[in-house]
């Protein structure tokens, strides 16, 4: 047996959840770079299994704490609370290994987004619930003052997502390294709502009674900019990779701003708007030229186009998220 096997069997003895000696059926499942993902299949129920781990699985040294994993579980437990069902609910937590146990969500009643989007299913209604469901977590912890010191991840914060999607892809673009600096200096200082940090379609299930998030690592108090940015940069992207259908993802792109922006209440619209549209250009870049890029953007000629938009709006940045999309659009209609 593995002795990484024989330490998730040890994580649940620890957790209460299978008696000593108990070795349950452990099947390993696909997930995202930050961490190792099985399904146990318990005596009572099948629950889903999610170990941190120190290296993340990129070709760049990419490091990261393995204390995020407690912050994640701490965001699942509030949003939870704020929006009953948006989350797996949470079985058990091991910190010794920075493990923990959740809710086994039947993929065939929960499918991935991000599938959905791939396959053509492709629906604007999905995108503004997700808007929504985000927008109400913001509100609720921006006036929450248990919050801050709650989750004071600062540095986990800026190792796993300013430092490789804005820092390393400055360092790839020297004329754009003071203006991606500057959103970092932005983003790290601008301390409003619990922020989930890696608000991707892969990451969100498309439940029954609505979205359910997952993979809340990177949690932070702090910009809720981060979260819409973080989320539109993939609708752009995903024209690129099914052009077919690239006119339902700048829809859902359309729908997931109106609705997020139509709930914001700890602060005029503008404002997040504002942030939010001066920093999809940066993740923009950083999903071609930063330590995490797309999987999906393979051809040179589509990696160039991001770095043409991206680059405009970092060095003569815009306040309107319309404007970006637009921009967008006309580079991908060009001749």
């Amino acid at each position: 047996m593995e002795p990484d096997t024989q330490s998730l069997y040890a994580a649940l003895e620890r957790m209460r959840l299978i008696a000593p000696g108990a070795r349950p059926l452990l099947t390993p499942l696909a997930g995202g770079v930050s961490s190792d993902i099985y399904r146990a299949d318990l005596a009572s129920a099948p629950v889903c299994i999610k170990r941190a781990l120190a290296k993340l699985k990129v070709a760049a040294d990419w490091q990261a704490p393995v204390a995020r994993n407690h912050y994640e579980v701490e965001w699942m437990r509030v949003a939870g609370a704020v929006v009953p069902g948006a989350v797996p609910a949470v079985r058990a937590e091991d910190r010794e290994s920075g493990t923990f146990a959740m809710a086994w969500l039947d993929p065939e009643s929960y499918p991935v987004w991000k599938v959905q989007l791939r396959d053509g299913v492709v629906e604007p209604a999905t995108a503004a619930a997700v808007g929504r469901t985000v927008a109400a977590i913001h509100n609720a912890t921006a006036r929450d003052a248990s919050i801050p010191g709650r989750f004071a991840s600062d540095a986990i914060f800026h190792s796993i997502r300013l430092e490789p999607y804005l820092l390393a892809t400055a360092a790839k673009h020297p004329d754009c390294k003071s203006a991606l600096e500057a959103l970092v200096e932005t983003t790290a200082s601008t301390k409003l709502a619990l922020v989930h940090g890696d608000v991707s379609p892969k990451n969100i299930l498309v439940g029954p009674q609505g979205p359910v998030l997952l993979d809340a690592e990177c949690a932070w108090f702090g910009d809720p900019a981060f979260d819409l940015a973080f989320c539109l940069n993939h609708m752009l992207l995903k024209c690129l990779w099914r052009p077919q259908w690239r006119d339902g993802y700048l829809a859902c792109f359309d729908a997931l701003t109106s609705a997020y922006l139509d709930a914001v209440a700890w602060e005029p619209r503008a404002l997040v708007e504002g942030r939010t549209a001066r920093l999809l250009p940066g993740l923009f870049l950083g999903r071609v030229d930063g330590k995490s890029p797309v999987e999906y953007l393979q051809a040179d000629a589509d990696k160039d186009r991001v770095r043409r938009i991206a680059r405009r709006f970092l060095l003569q940045p815009v306040n309107s998220l319309a404007q970006v999309r637009d921009a967008w659009w006309t580079e991908l209609t060009a001749a």
